[in-house]
């Protein structure tokens, strides 16, 4: 017995479905232009249109290709520049090849029917949510979820970007959705669905492949219910064509070959050496396995690894500090900071309902609950701790348990009513009033949108997204001298939407992409700061963050809840060192031993408390044979790599101060 049908026919439910579609449609529309390209999508984009042109899939190999493959395919009939290759590693190429090819092809010219391309995937999940909703639990459950859905600040922000974490929302469910459909009535056409479905998610994102346990779950699950070995049996054998079925969908979307690129090129690394690098050696084995056996294509398993090496590698920011591996609170305060305070307190009061009913759908429930249990436990005790929006795939299920609960409300009394009425009504009004900044929701429990970035940083708040809003900011205010730490810088950079401010530091723009940059100790004038490196997502807290002069300055301005603006007369002598530090490297390069020696010694005297500087040094005096000074430049490095949060030095600052003293030692001891 399902939950009461709606009062009014077939037709009305079809119009009111419609328009909460299309309420949904023109809000992703909004934020597909009014968001500048964020850290991955150009990339993402390029690798997309470079595996349907050249069936090469190196380029970006860290993602599966479903995404990409579908955001590129509009573009396939434009006629295109490609940017040549630059020699760089793989990465490094992905990122510079793809913003060449994005802005060398007119921007929003190619990025926005590419995000109209993946809208189809949010569009699709809020489909699945209806008719998932609407089988278990009838009408009024079905609109109920799919209206909070429709106004999800979360989904909102990330539904229209050319990214992974909506697709693999949309079929994860989606397969759980047809396990569940198979179940009830076990054909062959429904368990080829569930394959396809499964193999979809597996090439959506990498977390794809947990869609099986869950399944396996389920089929226990259902043999309980069921008292039934015999069920146990038919349901693991359905799992296993599943997985079967799964596994060539994965290779058809590699062209059935376990090569990465025609001609026989390697990936860079290469995956023998990639894989034996992992720091997990359990998950090495296991991959080395798979590939010794070609398992899975040699670009899926090299993503499988890169997952797990950069799950070790990042580091994450948690209610203002920096850690070297979030903290297992991560994720559960993350969802309760972005989850809706509507879609919390209709969860809250679902046990509140559902034990009241004497048919209480044990099995519905157990396919919303199971997914989510499984789920957020893996995430939980994961280290890839940088945005709820890898709480993604637990959404769909926990708005199908909102709705029901919106439905027993709504048919238990006119109070009942009313209250269910108000949590739909708030659930609209969070979304209008964060709008289009969704990607910095935080619920008002937290203090709210602005307040997110005291709890939570990276993607949660600032993902690059708001060079749209700043060119607005800076024409609006008559700002043409300005500077700017800008979170992606590299990936995609300021100018590329006719932001002209000088260049501070962030991580990626001073190491990785090495961007012309000149920054003196003390700066005049407007300074604007992307959140997550004010926050020191990409340098560390405290005396390791550049940007600690401006943390706990009151801001000028906020721009989307992500940049903040600054004027006056800021002393930066730690950012100012850092890039004499790289300076050192490049006239070491060029033979300039004198003048490279000359930088490192300005460097110590901007920041004599960094070990970075001190270790600059330190290594520049070795090269000049001045073993003295060396020595107690080491020994300096040593000391504040050891004090100031040494979790989150590089992991070789140690190492290389102790060897660096041991050499200077030695000589200094010869005769």
């Amino acid at each position: 017995m399902r939950l009461p049908s709606l009062p009014f026919n077939r037709h009305y439910r079809t119009l009111a479905v419609t328009v909460l579609l299309l309420v949904f449609t023109l809000q992703l529309v909004h934020v597909a232009r009014v968001y500048s390209a964020n850290w991955d999508e150009a990339h993402h984009l390029y690798d997309g249109y470079n595996i349907w042109t050249k069936h090469d899939y190196r380029l970006n190999a860290e993602v599966p290709p479903l995404v990409k493959l579908t955001a590129a395919l509009p573009l396939l009939r434009m006629h295109l520049q490609v940017p040549p290759d630059l020699g760089k590693s793989q990465g490094l190429e992905a990122f510079l090849d793809g913003r060449l090819f994005v802005f060398g092809n007119g921007g929003d010219r190619v990025l926005f029917p590419a995000r109209m391309a993946c809208m189809l995937f949010a569009l699709l999940l809020a489909v699945l949510l209806y008719m998932a909703t609407q089988e278990m639990f009838g009408g009024i459950a079905a609109l109920a979820a799919l209206s909070l859905f429709t106004f999800d600040p979360l989904v909102l922000a990330h539904g229209a970007l050319v990214s992974t974490d909506v697709g693999s929302a949309c079929f994860i469910f989606g397969s759980v959705y047809a396990f569940y459909r198979y179940s009830q009535v076990p054909k062959l056409p429904r368990l080829l669905v569930v394959g396809l479905a499964t193999g979809l998610a597996m090439t959506a994102k990498f977390t794809g492949i947990f869609v099986f346990p869950m399944l396996v779950l389920l089929a226990g699950v259902e043999a309980l219910l069921a008292r039934s070995w015999t069920v146990l049996g038919k349901r693991l054998m359905a799992c296993a064509a599943i997985l079967l079925c799964a596994w060539v969908v994965t290779w058809a979307f590699y062209g059935f070959r376990y090569a990465p690129a025609p001609g026989g090129k390697e990936l860079s690394p290469s995956l023998g050496p990639y894989v034996a690098s992992m720091p997990n050696k359990t998950n090495a084995a296991e991959l080395s396995a798979v590939s010794k056996f070609h398992l899975l294509p040699e670009g899926y398993i090299w993503g499988l690894a890169n997952t797990k090496k950069t799950e070790w590698e990042y580091t994450s920011y948690f209610f203002g500090r920096m850690y070297r591996h979030g903290p297992w609170q991560y994720f559960p305060v993350a969802f309760l900071i972005k989850s809706t305070l509507p879609l919390l307190f209709s969860l809250a009061l679902f046990p509140f309902f559902w034990l009241r009913r004497q048919d209480r759908h044990a099995r519905e429930l157990c396919f919303l609950l199971i997914p989510v249990v499984f789920y957020f436990a893996l995430v939980t005790t994961s280290h890839m701790d940088i945005g709820a929006r890898h709480l993604m795939p637990i959404f769909p299920f926990l708005y199908a348990l909102a709705g029901v609960t919106i439905a027993h409300a709504i048919v238990r009394s006119r109070g009942w009513a009313a209250v269910a009425a108000a949590l739909l009504l708030w659930q609209v009004l969070t979304s209008a009033r964060s709008a289009p900044a969704y990607m910095a929701y935080g619920n008002e429990a937290w203090g709210g949108p602005s307040q997110v970035h005291r709890y939570l940083s990276d993607a949660n708040v600032d993902w690059g997204q708001q060079l749209k809003a700043v060119k607005q900011y800076l024409d609006q205010n008559h700002i043409q001298d300005c500077w700017f730490a800008y979170f992606p810088d590299g990936a995609v950079e300021p100018s590329d939407y006719g932001v002209n401010c000088k260049r501070l530091p962030t991580g990626s723009s001073l190491w990785w992409f090495r961007l012309p940059m000149d920054v003196p100790p003390v700066i005049d004038g407007t300074i604007l700061i992307s959140d997550s490196d004010l926050e020191g997502v990409e340098s560390g807290d405290g005396p390791l963050n550049w940007f600690n002069p401006f943390v706990g300055l009151k801001p000028a301005a906020v721009i989307q809840d992500g940049v903040y603006v600054y004027h006056g007369r800021f002393a930066v002598p730690l950012m100012a060192a850092l890039v004499d530090v790289r300076k050192t490297g490049d006239l070491l390069k060029a033979g300039q031993a004198d003048a490279a020696l000359a930088t490192a010694q300005e460097a110590v005297k901007l920041a004599p408390d960094s070990a970075i500087t001190q270790l600059n040094l330190a290594d520049t005096l070795i090269l000049k044979q001045q073993w003295g000074e060396a020595f107690d430049h080491y020994q300096r490095a040593g000391e504040l790599a050891r004090t100031i949060r040494p979790e989150l030095e590089d992991e070789d600052m140690i190492p290389r101060s102790e060897k660096g003293m041991e050499l200077a030692e030695s000589h200094l001891h010869q005769p």
